[in-house]
């Protein structure tokens, strides 16, 4: 083998979009298909709104007019709009942009307009429009590449900037957009800049309270007291504790950017959070009771802010401004003030919660006997749990660039987890193999996740004891056959998760894995249809003669088969909270006592379908 010459001839210099196509992953972190709330496509759609939404922070353009169809999407803001001569270089010149001025854009958004560049990069479509002093230019891209450019004209419409892309499918591959995400981000950027008005795919979205709104919406329990908003300059929190509900629930953001990851300022939060109470009672409380069953929400303005990627969705900074005051003094000195005046002042509130901590403190002693015992199972199983089969990259391996990848399949069975035991990949697919049904565990307390030996070890292969921090796999997918006892573990799990651990799913973790009903074929073709309709469709494309196979469950789908299914093209329904629906309410619907509301919905949708398979081409 000729030895690989190290000479001038080794060393490439890449132009800037080539750079980004080549690398995504440093400007976008995953691609994904869009069915998970961080993958690129959102990433793109995130970068370009961001802009608009530095312009409504300086005091420019108080509406943003979103519109997403057919993959196409548009975005306009009326802020003063892009400096004409500059339009090509912001968008296509790295290291070009105005937030490089901590004086025009003192705590921004967007990192310099390397987002708007990577969303010029990874589109297949890129065309940009900016109006300002009665002036327009427009400039159109293909990959990075201009294809169109116009002279500046005069226009006397609104100033602004309008941006149009369609994400690549030659590096996305096929996507698709799911509103339901769409939607939670433009609440987030609402409730982050009150007053902002965005209207997305005609529909108005606008918050005139902040945080507080953003609590209210998005707690599911029962609160225990009115929520607590407290605001100064550079902060912004609410707080309340809820009834029926174990973990803790925060919403953390940095600068309006949703850090789903939270970061220092979570942490710092958290922290201030108990010091602030303990000194308010004159008590040391545990600091677990003290948070339990806590929602709250934190926003703080920083300076130069530093994330700990480009999607910036975990801050990294310790300080609230290069060489200034820590962000975690500067969290418990507001806290400090702010919430130990409002307990004084409010001194209902202040009992309500004491009763809530001393209730939470009895509950934790009651339960320390059957955590040590399942602790020490877990412990045990750790070192050979039958149930798992480990991989070898987890999410919680902050330094592995595949760890949004790590993946947990939930099974049911042997067979079904031989299958995917079998054909996955063992550095970011694990399996998880259940009994059998698991237990109903609506209205059960966490001892139950404790008594029960299956959820135990599942709440320990997870990592999400004392939270989702440590969480070991982004994506828990739960792979059940499609028939009713399928249907019937898949909400089952469901419950457990939305009982005990409901921030997985609204944090998009939780997955249905979708697997084939049929497998159409003849000599020269296979194609493995999903619904009954593309069953119909694959036979009218390769013939009636062509021999149909239905598959009853994932047991009966071969291991050279089922690898196609849980690979780069897996099928994944991720499982959504509709935002007007109550968690407690929702289970108590499916999973409680059988009420006549139940029976009539039932009775009131059944429908029989026929299955009109040919029998004969049927093994």
């Amino acid at each position: 083998m000729a030895k690989h010459q190290y000479n001038e001839d080794s060393i490439k210099s890449l132009d800037w979009k080539e750079h980004i196509r080549l690398r995504p992953g440093m400007y976008i972190g995953k691609m994904g298909n869009g069915s998970s709330p961080d993958d690129g496509i959102y990433i793109l759609l995130k970068e370009v709104i961001d802009n608009s939404i530095d312009e409504f922070v300086m005091g420019n353009g108080k509406t943003i007019e979103i519109n997403v169809k057919n993959n196409k999407i548009s975005v306009r803001d009326y802020g003063r709009g892009i400096p004409l001569g500059k339009v090509i270089d912001c968008v296509s010149k790295i290291n070009t942009g105005a937030k490089y001025d901590s004086k025009v854009f003192k705590k921004s958004v967007g990192l310099n307009g390397v987002g708007t560049k990577a969303a010029n990069a990874l589109s297949s479509f890129f065309k940009i429009q900016s109006i300002r002093e009665g002036k327009s230019k427009l400039v159109e891209f293909e990959r990075g590449s201009i294809i169109n450019e116009e002279p500046i004209i005069e226009n006397t419409s609104r100033r602004g900037t309008k941006v149009s892309f369609i994400p690549d499918e030659k590096l996305f591959g096929k996507y698709r957009f799911i509103e339901e995400y769409i939607e939670k981000m433009m609440w987030n950027y609402c409730y982050l800049n009150p007053g902002l008005t965005i209207i997305f795919n005609g529909k108005k979205y606008y918050s005139e309270n902040g945080l507080l709104d953003l609590l209210e919406k998005r707690t599911d329990s029962e609160i225990l007291y009115s929520i607590i908003h407290l605001k100064s300059e550079d902060i912004e929190v609410a707080i309340t504790h809820c009834k029926n509900q174990y973990s803790e629930q925060y919403y953390s953001f940095v600068n309006g950017q949703h850090t789903v990851q939270g970061g220092t300022h979570q942490g710092a939060f958290r922290q201030s959070l108990v010091k602030t109470i303990r000194e308010h009672y004159g008590k040391n409380y545990d600091a677990s009771d003290i948070r339990q069953a806590i929602n709250a929400a934190i926003s703080i303005k920083v300076i130069e802010p530093v994330f700990e990627s480009q999607t910036k969705t975990k801050l990294g900074s310790t300080e609230m401004e290069p060489n200034g005051v820590t962000i975690l003094t500067f969290i418990q000195d507001f806290l400090k003030k702010n919430l130990d005046n409002y307990l004084h002042k409010n001194l209902d509130v202040a009992e309500v919660i004491e009763r809530k901590i001393k209730a939470a403190e009895h509950e934790r002693k009651a339960m320390a006997g059957v955590k040590k015992l399942a602790r020490e199972r877990a412990k045990k199983a750790s070192l050979h749990n039958k149930k798992l089969r480990d991989c070898r990259i987890h999410y919680n391996d902050l330094k592995k660039e595949e760890r949004s990848n790590s993946t947990l399949f939930i099974t049911e069975g042997d067979s079904a987890s031989g299958s995917i035991t079998k054909t996955r990949d063992i550095k970011t697919q694990a399996v998880f193999s259940l009994r059998g049904k698991p237990l109903n565990s609506f209205e059960l307390t966490k001892k139950i996740v404790y008594e029960n030996e299956e959820f135990n070890l599942l709440q320990a292969a997870l990592n999400i004891e004392e939270g989702i921090d440590n969480l070991r796999y982004n994506k828990i997918v739960i792979a059940t056959d499609a028939d009713v006892d399928g249907m019937h573990i898949r909400m089952l799990l469901l419950t457990f998760f939305l009982q005990f651990f409901p921030e997985l799913v609204k944090e998009g973790h939780i997955y249905i894995l979708e697997t084939p009903l049929f497998r159409v074929r003849n000599k020269k073709n296979t194609i493995y249809c999903y619904s009954d309709q593309e069953r119909r469709h694959a036979i009218s494309s390769l013939g009636n003669s062509a021999e149909v196979t239905r598959f009853k469950g994932l047991g009966e789908i071969s291991p050279n088969e089922f690898k196609n299914f849980i690979g780069k093209d897996m099928r994944l329904e991720p499982v959504i909270l509709s935002s007007n629906e109550k968690i407690f309410d929702v289970l108590q619907y499916y999973m409680g006592k059988n009420t006549k509301e139940r029976q009539d919905f039932i009775i009131g949708n059944l429908r029989v379908e026929e299955d009109i398979v040919d029998k004969s081409n049927i093994n």
